[in-house]
């Protein structure tokens, strides 16, 4: 019983943090995303506009990083708010220019409604113009789909600063 704690215990941490920045290596262990969001309801094309933070790790180096994210939004003065989860595969452009592409489970919730859930799709754009990475800027278009009666679909976009954590 103990062996198989110790091992099920390298494992958890050999994921989680087999992939930290080591001497030399200039990978952070995360990169905050902080900004305004843009969200257009389909097809009514209702506008929602609100502030938008993420969180994003490295899971498996030039393979696979988590985002997890969450906004408000508002709408005729109601507020709400989102929250999602992203897997996303990195792809390299260039020095200072990175793809992203992901998908992910969503959830929504207004006030007087009930919570939706649904699935995201990303493709993050990130610009890193000074090669120590330390800031840089992102361009996050999105399209989601509500797994709720309505099945409400949006595009949604949101721009701003990236924060390196060391």
């Amino acid at each position: 019983m103990i062996r198989k704690a110790v091992i099920f215990g390298a494992v958890v941490t050999a994921i989680l943090f087999g992939g930290r920045a080591h001497a030399g290596d200039k990978e952070p262990t995360a990169v905050v995303a902080i900004g305004p969001g843009w969200e257009w309801s389909l097809p009514n094309q209702a506008m929602r506009v609100g502030p938008s933070a993420s969180v994003e790790f490295n899971l498996i180096k030039d393979w696979l990083e988590l985002e997890i994210g969450g906004g408000t939004l508002f709408r005729k003065g109601q507020p709400e708010w989102e929250a999602d989860v992203l897997f996303k595969k990195p792809f390299t452009l260039s020095e200072s220019a990175e793809l992203m592409l992901g998908a992910g489970p969503s959830w929504g919730y207004s006030r007087g409604e009930t919570g939706q859930t649904g699935i995201t799709f990303v493709a993050d754009f990130m610009f890193w113009p000074w090669p120590e990475r330390k800031f840089g800027w992102f361009l996050e278009p999105t399209y989601s789909y509500s797994f709720a009666k309505e099945h409400e679909k949006s595009l949604a976009v949101s721009v701003g600063l990236l924060i390196t954590i060391p």
